[in-house]
């Protein structure tokens, strides 16, 4: 009998002809609130992810779950502590956004930075001179934080110091200083946003920093510096951040990511001039997502076949057997 893989949101037809290929039953999910997965799981070896909350209720309902495997870096939309107790292990995609990420980021830094979101919506409203009062900066020379120090941190100081001539400091407790680039300077979270022209999120969303970034920290930044985050909306403080932009205590801001999403049509963050907004969208490339889809399959491959999973980021106690 063919080991079954719930799909709740649809994903790249080369991750589903991965699993079909290797002789995997897919079952698309019905939707996404947590009843519908509930309802969905019932009969599933495995659950490829995308933005989907896999909770404990999922979980205790999935009695034939081997692996939840996410299709992005992420993994906070799922309860780890209940995958570890049942067995279940959770992999993630960890490298596979790390350009499509970084590439969207340049490009908001430059948006941001020559204001071309503005510049767009004056032209169609046929205010051809709108620029002449709204000019933007240049960006080389200026400073960068990278504000985490991962695979997408990494990416994006390289193609800020090499591609634009950006001076590059960072903050990452983990990080050890002699992987550090030459090109990049450690410093601590105060420094980096008291000193930086663009502050730029690159951390995971977890207990201890959710809403770390709050009126501390625009109060810290320069009037001139803009923010930017492609990373995880649950780290910033989003009525601080409208704070900052209206008392002008900040140039503008980049926001790709939410604390709620989609978020609601009033929230003071899309009415705002100098925000920048998209929907949650920085790796959503063609290419992107055919290697997310891809390798999270191969992913529940490997552990449908008897097999460790080679980018788990659980520990569970006891994995259940195939």
């Amino acid at each position: 009998m063919s080991k079954v893989v719930l799909i709740p949101q649809d994903v790249a037809v080369e991750g589903k002809n991965y699993l079909i290929e290797r002789g995997y039953k897919i079952k698309m999910g019905s939707g996404v609130t947590e009843q519908d997965i509930i309802n969905d799981v019932v009969d599933c070896d495995a659950i490829l992810l995308r933005t989907a909350k896999a909770s404990k209720s999922v979980l205790e309902a999935g009695k034939n779950l081997k692996i939840i495997a996410r299709h992005g870096a992420g993994y906070d939309n799922v309860d780890l502590a209940a995958a570890n107790e049942l067995g279940i292990w959770v992999t993630n995609t960890p490298d596979a956004t790390t350009n499509s990420v970084a590439e969207f980021t340049m490009g908001a830094i430059v948006a941001v930075a020559k204001r071309t979101f503005l510049m767009n919506k004056a032209i169609h409203e046929n205010n051809f001179y709108y620029k002449n009062t709204h000019k933007g900066v240049d960006i080389q020379g200026k400073t960068l934080a990278v504000m985490g120090f991962g695979r997408i941190g990494r990416s994006v100081a390289k193609k800020a110091h090499f591609g634009f001539d950006m001076n590059i400091i960072a903050y990452d407790p983990y990080a050890k200083p002699e992987s550090i680039p030459e090109y990049v300077k450690l410093v601590s979270w105060d420094e980096a946003f008291s000193s930086a022209d663009f502050v730029s999120l690159h951390m995971p969303a977890n207990k201890d920093n959710i809403g770390c970034v709050s009126a501390k920290e625009f109060d810290m930044m320069k009037k001139t510096a803009f923010f930017i985050n492609c990373a995880r909306g649950e780290l910033v403080d989003e009525p601080e951040l409208v704070k900052a932009i209206e008392a002008e205590k900040i140039s503008g801001a980049f926001i790709d990511v939410f604390v709620k999403e989609p978020p609601e049509a009033d929230n003071p963050l899309l009415k705002l001039e100098n925000i920048s907004a998209t929907p949650h969208m920085a790796s959503n490339t063609e290419e992107c997502m055919r290697l997310m889809a891809v390798q999270a399959a191969s992913q529940i491959d490997k552990v449908l076949s008897g097999e460790k999973p080679d980018w788990p980021v659980n520990k569970p106690v006891e994995v259940r057997k195939c």
